[in-house]
């Protein structure tokens, strides 16, 4: 069978990352269920890195049959994921495995925990302000949200924010963005709370291209905003930025997911530079596989998910690809992973991959992955 495994790197020259952690995803199905004990909503997806294991594990609860939930976050505080937030959607299954969404035009406050350990859910107090493509991030246990829409037909976006603090099931108001924002995302870095980039305006104007690349950040010890012109240098809104230790580091935007490398935020300079040795061809929307008895290319693969998760000073980039042609000599979807040591400088040597794992139906994914260590 084609392989997607890349050069292997040189062990000697690469740290271990971290043992007893998983990473959490959740996922919806492309395609009608091929039978009654398939999940026709969303699920939970573990991902075990010392086996290379990809195990579902339970379904969301509280949702109707063929009805999924996006655009909402999903983040780990101690043993727990927290799904928060997000919008409804009925799921209308076309001919073969096209599908097509049907927006019932639902914005949840609704707040959810499942418990690793126990394998159970509850339900925590809902969010002051229903809404959905937020940041989100945790600082100090407790969750933080900023902006996103509360509708579905609105223009603009939230300049509201709150917190949670699990411990009192208990959501408190925040001072408010300088402006409105939706897609944007959140990262705790330094201590403090960013808001970067998505869709930014204040109420009743279009949005601002400035504005758009700037980030909002929140110092707790002040309790108040600071906006910082130009750290994300694009209009199109990040798809993901993660903090590893004191660095903070993307690999696209909401249109192209990968863009070909991974880039580091230098905060004096405020700028993105690409890291040295992060090109990684195989994570491109388009990719040809290889036999690996001959070399020679023998079908196509279509990207159709891509989440990044930190861990230690290690990237996990964990990736879904559809054969682009059909056939049924594989399956529709195989996911992979792969693994960048930001702590390797310029030797090309920072990417290792695990084996791809053969899904059994093709799925899409509804929210970014979160860590849970233990």
């Amino acid at each position: 069978m084609g392989s997607l495994s890349p050069p292997r790197p040189r062990p000697n020259q690469q740290s271990s990352p971290p043992s007893g952690f998983q990473i959490f995803m959740s996922f919806c199905a492309k395609q009608p269920p091929s039978s009654s004990n398939d999940m026709s909503s969303n699920w939970i997806t573990r991902y075990d890195p010392s086996n290379n294991a990809w195990e579902r594990l339970t379904s969301i609860p509280g949702l109707l049959h063929n009805h999924v939930l996006k655009d909402f976050s999903m983040v780990s505080i101690a043993d727990s994921v927290f799904v928060v937030g997000g919008r409804l959607y009925r799921k209308v299954f076309g001919s073969g495995q096209d599908t097509d969404d049907d927006d019932t035009g639902e914005v949840r406050s609704t707040v959810l925990r499942y418990d690793v350990r126990n394998d159970s859910w509850s339900r925590c107090a809902p969010m002051r302000v229903a809404r959905f493509d937020f940041a989100c991030t945790v600082y100090d246990d407790k969750i933080y949200v900023a902006g996103g829409k509360t509708t579905v037909d609105c223009t603009g976006g939230l300049s509201s924010a709150e917190v949670y603090d699990p411990a009192l099931d208990q959501w408190k108001a925040m001072p408010s963005l300088t402006t409105g924002r939706h897609k944007c995302v959140g990262v705790t870095w330094q201590g403090k709370i960013y808001v970067v980039g998505g869709f930014a305006g204040r109420s009743g104007e279009s949005w601002s291209i400035l504005e758009q690349c700037s980030a909002e950040v929140y110092d707790c010890e002040s309790a108040k905003w600071d906006l910082v012109m130009g750290m994300w240098q694009l209009d199109i809104p990040p798809n993901q930025i993660v903090a590893v230790d004191d660095r903070l580091f993307s690999c696209g935007d909401c249109l192209n997911a990968w863009k070909g490398h991974i880039e580091s935020y230098d905060g004096k300079l405020r700028i993105w530079n690409v890291v040295d040795g992060s090109h990684r061809r195989t994570l491109s929307c388009t990719i040809d596989t290889l036999d690996d008895a001959t070399g020679a290319n023998w079908y196509q693969m279509q990207r159709v998910y891509l989440t990044m998760a930190a861990v230690g000073t290690h990237l996990y980039v964990l990736a879904g690809y559809r054969k682009a042609d059909g056939g049924e000599d594989i399956s529709s979807l195989v996911s992979v992973v792969h693994v960048f040591d930001t702590s390797v400088d310029g030797n090309g040597f920072g990417w290792k991959s695990f084996e791809p794992t053969e899904e059994h139906v093709e799925m899409e994914l509804c929210s970014h992955c979160c860590v849970v260590r233990h």
